[in-house]
């Protein structure tokens, strides 16, 4: 049976100031000496939006915020703190939210932290990726080493009890070396979470087209296998595939909503949701249109498209996020935010415990390290368990999950 499950706000800002090569998200260039962004515009239509959305999500209250983008940075102090003040005059807040930004660490932004954090922000999620300078260039970043680091004093200056660094590793040209430097003065610097994922090429980027030379796989099983060591010698314990904090208060709970296949609310030029309707007995998802001008100008018919997840594809969905964790979920969620009967996926967990893809525990589902690292092939065994459940009634195993 159905229930409601926490739910979450993202908010999408589309502008940064320069398209990085290897970035496949809904980002549109800014140039900021010759353009001005229309923040009370986009503003006002991101809260009108969040009405249109509200009928689905009466009574409940937003576990997270988190606004992303594109560089929600480049927004003025006073543009975030209109926001999240029209964000709380239309739907309640849990009293211990967290409200997370995303910010680039070039001096424009970071001057502006302290503002960021008396409209509300109270965690910031940086995007340092590297502090080599020629790994920052060939990324394309706009920042150097000592701008990053500079960004994480005026997030400390600023108040921030909590904030995230993003770094990247498998970098084009990086050696072993270098990777783990980086990571030496991101643990230096003392962040209480680090995402610390590799650099993967995806299409409609200009890496994709253009592909650099990046480390072969053997360097980077050393670069993570090493990395990973030293994290947690320093306190970092690891909870999902590219997710570290120094304790499990400080773990990213907007993205711990998603990846236990919570609800979330999308609003912005290309946003999406996901929302459990008990009312119509089903999960949906919503998109919005993706270029910031349909965004800001067309009629609200052509900017929201709502769908029904289909039934035979809820397992696929729900372990596409769960298994991300490192210690899984416990089995209840699967049938408590699918809808689902535990036994739709019974057969399917006991032969992934029996090739030690899956761990066998009486309460939880998640992988093993040998999961973990074959994720694609034990994702896959989890497309369309409704129908193959309806063809085959008698390979249901008696055990209960």
């Amino acid at each position: 049976m159905l229930i409601n499950p926490p739910l979450s706000l993202y908010v999408h800002i589309p502008w940064c100031v320069r398209k990085c090569p290897y970035c496949d998200f809904n980002s549109h260039g800014f140039k900021h000496d010759s353009q001005v962004l229309p923040e009370d515009q986009y503003i006002d239509r991101l809260l009108r939006d969040l009405e249109l959305e509200l009928p689905a999500v009466w009574g409940r209250r937003l576990h997270s915020i988190f606004i992303g983008g594109g560089t929600p940075s480049l927004f003025s102090p006073q543009a975030i703190d209109k926001l999240l003040s029209g964000i709380r005059a239309l739907i309640p807040f849990e009293g211990d939210i967290e409200i997370t930004m995303e910010a680039n660490p070039g001096t424009f932004e970071a001057e502006k932290f302290a503002g960021f954090r008396h409209a509300g922000v109270n965690r910031l999620s940086i995007g340092v990726q590297s502090f080599n300078p020629n790994h920052l260039k060939e990324l394309g970043r706009i920042h150097d080493p000592d701008q990053a680091i500079a960004a994480a004093e005026f997030a400390q200056q600023a108040g921030f009890k909590s904030f995230n660094l993003d770094l990247m590793h498998g970098l084009p040209n990086q050696t072993l070396k270098q990777a783990l430097t980086d990571l030496e003065i991101a643990i230096k610097i003392g962040p209480q979470h680090l995402s610390w994922y590799q650099l993967t090429i995806e299409p409609n980027t200009l890496f994709y087209q253009q592909p650099p030379q990046l480390p072969q796989d053997e360097l980077l099983w050393d670069i993570q296998e090493q990395g990973a060591l030293m994290l947690a010698k320093h306190g970092y314990q690891q909870y999902e595939i590219s997710a570290y904090a120094q304790a499990p208060s400080m773990r990213s709970q907007h993205n711990l909503n998603y990846w236990q296949f919570g609800d979330y609310l999308g609003i912005g030029a290309g946003a999406h949701g996901k929302i459990t309707r008990l009312d119509l007995n089903q999960i949906q998802r919503t998109h919005k249109a993706r270029h910031p001008n349909d965004y800001l100008n067309n009629d609200w018919s052509q900017v929201r498209n709502i769908q029904a997840i289909a039934k035979d594809e809820l397992a696929f969905e729900f372990m596409l996020n769960a298994l991300r964790l490192i210690d899984g979920v416990p089995h209840q969620l699967f049938s408590q935010h699918t809808g689902l009967h535990s036994q739709t996926i019974q057969p399917i967990i006991a032969q992934a415990i029996q090739d030690e893809l899956l761990q066998d525990e009486p309460d939880r589902i998640g992988p093993t390290q040998k999961g973990s690292l074959f994720l694609n092939e034990l994702l896959h065994r989890f497309i369309d368990p409704v129908n193959d459940l309806d063809k085959d009634k008698s390979s249901i195993p008696i055990t209960n999950l």
